[in-house]
């Protein structure tokens, strides 16, 4: 292995290599090979990935001044020195699934960094300099220990798409609404309660995930045109084989969802019993049947009638038409036949929300 490795750095010396992959190659240090004499002055990508490096050498930027993109993905790095600041033509750095716990504010001064990925480590907070990358594209600092994000990250205003998955966030910068590129937002598995009521303003943001958010009770108006993403219906994929519940009403005996055996357990999600009736009432009546007079032995009023008729929207998962909670891949209501629906029940809608959503709308808005 070692052998192969000399081979490897030396045939890149020879021909002047601009790439160079050094991935799954039990790697416990940097190659010293790489750093000898002038270094390896024309090389552009350096891949790193799955080795079992601990740290960066300090002369890595004057050994390799010219990379443009350096991946060092799943290793157990846990410092990144201070001299990574001087790579100032990195446009791409990838230190996700590492042991980082700091990320030092000279990474502020990699003022070419378009894409930067610090996912799946250890990190509790994050140096307010990264807004001093003007032209980042990406962020993604999922799965970290993240209470808050910088608030000059506001000044990133290149950035496209900003993932902070799975960490512990409470609350989101406001400042993060003046991002004028920032296409996705993903801040799905936080403890979020709510968002900053100006987000989804920019016409430049179309896509936001904030499912697994246990405490988040509703969503800013200006998202309603946006796409969403939550937890799906709250059905399981499976459905459990146990012997199901039936409700009788009259002559009709209609299955209930399975949901409502889990109530007063601690450990499953419950729907609001508002969404589940509409379910239940929505199977039951016969829609083909245009003689309203023969679809059904029961009646029921006009206005629960277009809600239980016109769901929002069908579950991106198993295809549950959903009522009174937010559809994931939500299309505009604004722009269908739905739109005069909703609107006139709205009150019944907004009463039939609860805090167990996952997140839904402001329909007033």
């Amino acid at each position: 292995m070692a052998s192969e490795l000399h081979e490897a750095i030396f045939m890149a010396k020879q021909e002047r290599h601009k790439n160079l992959f050094l991935n799954y190659r039990n790697l416990n240090n940097f190659p010293v090979e790489l750093l000898k004499d002038e270094g390896m002055q024309f090389l552009e990508r350096l891949f790193m990935k799955r080795n079992s490096l601990t740290t960066l050498p300090e002369n890595l930027a004057q050994k390799i001044p010219n990379l443009i993109e350096l991946y060092l993905h799943s290793n157990n790095i846990a410092i990144i020195p201070q001299a990574i600041g001087e790579l100032v033509k990195l446009q791409s750095l990838d230190l996700s699934d590492n042991a980082l716990q700091i990320i030092c504010p000279e990474i502020g001064q990699l003022r070419s960094l378009r894409h930067l990925r610090l996912a799946n480590n250890q990190l509790k907070f994050l140096p307010q300099e990264l807004g001093d990358l003007r032209e980042l594209e990406t962020l993604d600092v999922s799965m970290n220990l993240l209470r808050t994000l910088p608030e000059r990250l506001h000044q990133c205003v290149s950035l496209q798409c900003l993932t902070a998955d799975r960490n512990l966030l409470h609350c989101l910068p406001r400042q993060l609404c003046l991002l004028p590129d920032l296409n996705e937002l993903s801040m799905a598995a936080n403890c979020l309660t709510s968002l900053p009521l100006d987000l989804g303003r920019s016409m430049e943001l179309q896509f936001v995930f904030v499912d697994n958010n246990a405490h988040l009770k509703g969503l800013p108006s200006y998202l309603y045109n946006k796409v969403i993403g939550c937890s799906g219906c709250g059905l399981a994929l499976q459905i459990s084989d146990m012997k199901q519940l039936c409700l009788t009403l009259g002559d009709v005996t209609v299955p209930l969802p399975s949901e409502v055996k889990a109530i007063g357990s601690e450990s499953e999600r419950v729907l609001p019993l508002e969404e589940l009736a509409c379910r239940v009432l929505h199977a039951a009546y016969d829609w083909t049947c245009k003689d309203v007079k023969l679809r059904t032995p029961f009646l029921m009023p006009k206005s629960l009638l277009d809600v239980v008729q016109w769901p929002l929207g069908h579950c991106h998962r198993c295809s549950q038409p959903m009522f009174t909670i937010i559809y994931p891949k939500l299309f505009p209501l604004r722009e269908t036949a739905l739109a005069g629906v909703h609107r006139s029940t709205v009150s019944f809608v907004a009463y039939c929300c609860s805090s167990r959503c996952m997140s839904t709308f402001d329909l007033q808005a």
